[in-house]
């Protein structure tokens, strides 16, 4: 069985950042399932829901996930809704090793506010946008994050590196359990 590690979690936990460096430490590739989807369709996140609704692109999220679950071992950083479809939550927890990154909204906020790229590649999903979508998102994605889950990991006011390490323990111990 493939084994992947899967990073899960809202936009801005930094499971980009954290992913890279897990990544390098086991020796394995790397790949942000956004970008991998965004070169797929030669389109931002931003365009392709412009142009085909979240429907659209959930659909082409999920056929993202399927493809990269199918290749060798890898670190995977997921895009924060892809926990949305049950069919997405097995293919996470029957390919791989799934942690789930933690921080509070304001925080996420404050990161995605300091992403230049963010309001270019990735759009507002509810009217509101700003805080407020982040904390009913996150309270909505929540249950979903937490059952799909096999490990927990608060990235509130950690450094990238100390985040990394909890996650090399947490998959020497489920990669070694029976």
């Amino acid at each position: 069985m493939i084994m992947h590690i899967y990073l899960i979690g809202y936009r801005g936990t930094g499971k980009s950042t954290v992913g890279r460096l897990v990544a390098a430490a086991l020796g394995r590739p790397f790949h942000d399932a956004d970008i991998v989807l965004e070169h797929a369709a030669e389109r931002t996140i931003a365009e392709i829901f412009a142009s085909e609704g979240e429907v659209g692109f959930r659909d082409r999220e999920s056929t993202t996930l399927a493809e990269l679950a199918s290749r060798p071992p890898a670190l995977i950083a997921t895009g924060g809704g892809i926990i949305l479809r049950e069919s997405n939550r097995e293919i996470l927890r029957f390919t791989g090793f799934v942690v789930w990154l933690t921080a509070a909204p304001e925080t996420l906020w404050q990161r995605i506010q300091g992403d230049t790229t963010t309001a270019a590649r990735r759009p507002n999903l509810t009217a509101t946008g700003g805080l407020a979508e982040v904390i009913n998102l996150l309270a909505a994605r929540e249950p979903h994050y937490r059952a799909t889950a096999h490990r927990a990991i608060e990235a509130e006011a950690r450094s990238p590196e100390a985040i990394a390490a909890d996650i090399l323990t947490g998959w020497h111990s489920f990669s070694t359990s029976p």
